[in-house]
């Protein structure tokens, strides 16, 4: 029998659909609930899992398991010391941990980016509006779900916030004074990459007044109707907030490949939209690399085919292919040692 497919996790109603093509197919899987997971240093998780697939949230400190993301770091340092196989690994969690090494990783790309400053302190958020448009955002360096971000139309106000307190800054005590960007036609647009290539997009049509923008939360199509809601985190429909399929130029698709590619991510979802103000000379500005991106709900409605059953027959393959190369270097090794053996053998003759 194959060694199981381990999926590690912190949210479990966001992979609900995962665990049951998961099931559909009888692949063999495990749920590790990063909330009460635990391991000694001595264990060979090689022994048992073909691989581990990441699916760990930065949010997770919205829901009070904040220790979990720290935790996972470690673990995931574990897993790659024993060559155990792993599906967003240490790279791509820690670049998702940081929007503002993001936003450097961006810059180094040369791929536009809304501008921003970051800051550790409130009492350095407005002076840090210099040279920005307003309104700005301020951010939690570490993100997920839009959790505390607040808009400013002025410094004032933004100083007067800071000076009442009312400024999360998150785990890390970092944070992002960064440009908020008045979304052309109303909408963003989100590109997912399945093995780091690009695998669908959608426009995700906003009110202009959340944050939030997971589009497995999303369900209703621009015309209104209604989507099945088995991959919505928490069964919660986003008022107001419409979702469609989307072919991107080429040219996006290019630039979210070598992002995920530098990001380390094989798995995850790029956003980015068009400053209105800058009318037709505007250019995509890419804003978030999602590591723990969340397959669109009702994916065959939306962009014609279903992304869990793609995500799964990738799975298998790493997981054979993983399979494969544990057992030839387990093979390669008893037959070394053999090797070993017999010259030493013909050699006390």
């Amino acid at each position: 029998m194959p060694k199981p497919i381990a999926i590690y996790y912190e949210q479990p109603h966001w992979f609900k659909p995962l665990f049951a093509e998961l099931e559909r197919r009888n692949l063999p899987y495990e749920k590790l609930d990063a909330v009460s997971h635990r391991y000694a240093i001595e264990d060979r998780p090689e022994q048992r899992y073909s691989l581990v697939v990441n699916r760990m949230s930065p949010s997770a400190w919205n829901r009070e398991h904040g220790d979990t993301i720290f935790y996972t770091l470690g673990y995931l340092d574990h897993l790659a010391a024993r060559g155990v196989r792993v599906i967003n690994g240490s790279e791509a969690f820690r670049s998702e941990l940081s929007k503002a090494s993001q936003l450097s990783m961006l810059d180094e790309l040369g791929i536009p980016y809304p501008k921003a400053r970051v800051i550790h302190r409130p009492s350095q958020a407005a002076d840090a509006t210099e040279g920005l448009r307003f309104p700005v955002v301020v951010k939690p360096n570490i993100g997920g779900s839009g959790a505390g971000v607040k808009r400013f139309d002025s410094r004032e106000q933004l100083a007067a916030a800071a000076e009442a307190g009312e400024l999360m800054f998150g785990l890390d005590s970092t944070a992002l004074v960064q440009e908020f960007i008045p979304a052309a036609g109303g909408y963003i647009v989100r590109c997912e990459v399945l093995d780091g290539k690009f695998l669908y997009a959608i426009k995700v049509h906003t009110t202009g007044e959340t944050f939030d923008l997971c589009p497995a939360d999303i369900c209703r199509t621009t015309s209104g109707v209604d989507l099945n809601r088995a991959a919505c985190a928490i069964d919660a429909p986003k008022s107001g907030i419409r979702v469609e399929g989307y072919d991107p130029p080429s040219s996006v698709i290019a630039d979210v490949e070598r992002i995920m590619a530098a990001a380390g991510v094989e798995l995850g979802g790029v956003e980015y939209m068009i400053d209105e103000r800058d009318g037709a000379a505007g250019v995509p500005l890419f804003y978030d690399v999602n590591a723990l991106s969340n397959f669109v709900a009702d994916g065959v409605n939306v962009v014609g085919f279903d992304p869990f059953a793609r995500l799964v027959d990738w799975l298998s393959l790493e997981a054979t292919k993983a399979d494969a190369k544990q057992w030839h270097s387990e093979h390669d090794a008893e037959l070394g040692i053999g090797q070993a053996a017999a010259a030493l053998t013909a050699g006390v003759r």
